[in-house]
């Protein structure tokens, strides 16, 4: 009798584990075997407002998720296949969309997407306060040498360097004996005041003239303190040799493409010296841009691997000579980089 019993209850286990196996194989089986996405459709919509929206729907046969790439270094997982998704800026983007099934199978579509955004004014200096540039807007360096540059000027504070006056900033470089060296200027920035990540900048600037004077406009990378440079990155948006008068320099600077290994491009103007323009960059996850009077003449592809995804803050000043102003002219007096305004828009 008790025989019997352990009997039907071992032929129980048995079938029952039979069971679970063909269970198991079936699911598994259902998992490798499970139809691959098909049919993929990938529709956009553009807002119409210029917020730089875009809805986004994905849909696909057998299709489990899918995944964004927006065309400018960003990426989403979006299991229901419809997104709204912010570009920072306008432009016309790539937009990949990749479809998923449960075990990994995939199709892939791409699509074009125009967007237009209105940029937002988030900072400016109009220099309309007259006297020392708005403290709560620059600090200055001060001192000599161009910090590695081998420049000829002395960076001061005084109001003989760098002053508001009519509407317009004034950095003066001037031929005179101060603290050992032959020049004295201004290098004025706003570091530990305003930086920001992604947007356009544009300064409105006439530029002086004379061999060996270097004016620039430009940012570094707000982590300089602690990862120095080439690595926390530098972005000119306008550099200009008094012994080549008229071109401008658009340039970035990393690891790898620092000093004479920089990126970078030129452009040809007029009047620099007797006339105001625009300097500009655009700037996002993807490329810097260079502009001279909404002539664009530089574009530098940006990813996350490179130091351009930061906060970076704005340098203005105007160096004498050194490794890339080049000799003085022997007749050299006196010259200025006049600033009308500085805006960033994001």
């Amino acid at each position: 009798m008790h025989q019997s019993i352990n009997m039907k209850n071992n032929l129980g286990i048995i079938a029952l584990l039979f069971l679970l196996v063909i269970d198991f194989s079936c699911t598994k089986n259902d998992k490798v075997d499970a139809p691959a996405p098909s049919s993929l459709i990938v529709e956009a919509q553009p807002s119409t407002d210029n917020s730089g929206n875009v809805s986004f729907k994905a849909s696909a046969n057998n299709a489990f998720s899918f995944e964004f790439d927006y065309g400018n270094g960003v990426y989403a997982t979006v299991p229901t296949g419809l997104v709204t998704y912010k570009y920072p800026t306008s432009g016309t983007y790539n937009v990949k969309v990749t479809a998923k099934n449960a075990s990994g199978q995939s199709i892939s579509k791409t699509i074009d997407v125009t967007v237009n955004v209105a940029l937002a004014l988030v900072w400016a200096d109009e220099f309309d306060s007259q006297g020392t540039p708005a403290p709560a807007k620059w600090s200055f360096d001060i001192g000599a040498g161009g910090w590695g540059n081998n420049e000829l000027q002395y960076y001061t504070n005084r109001l003989d360097n760098a002053i508001v006056s009519d509407g317009t900033l004034k950095i003066h470089i001037k031929a005179e004996s101060f603290g050992g060296s032959a020049y004295t200027s201004a290098r004025i920035l706003s570091r530990d005041k305003f930086s920001f990540k992604y947007g356009r900048m544009e300064v409105r600037a006439k530029l002086p003239e004379g061999g060996g004077t270097w004016p620039a406009i430009w940012m570094l990378g707000g982590n300089i303190s602690s990862v120095g440079w080439p690595a926390c990155g530098e972005i000119d948006v306008m550099e200009h040799k008094g012994n080549e008068q008229n071109k401008i320099y658009g340039t970035v600077h990393y690891p790898g493409h620092s000093g004479g290994g920089s990126v970078g491009s030129t452009l040809m103007i007029t009047n620099s010296a007797t006339a105001f323009h625009v300097y500009a960059v655009e700037w996002n996850a993807s490329s810097i841009k260079f502009f001279v009077d909404n002539q664009l003449f530089h574009t530098v592809v940006n990813n996350t691997i490179l130091p351009f995804n930061q906060n970076f803050f704005i340098i203005l000043n105007v160096a004498m000579g050194g490794t890339f102003g080049g000799s003085v002219s022997p007749s050299f007096t006196h010259a200025a980089m006049e600033v009308d305004y500085v805006r960033v828009y994001q």
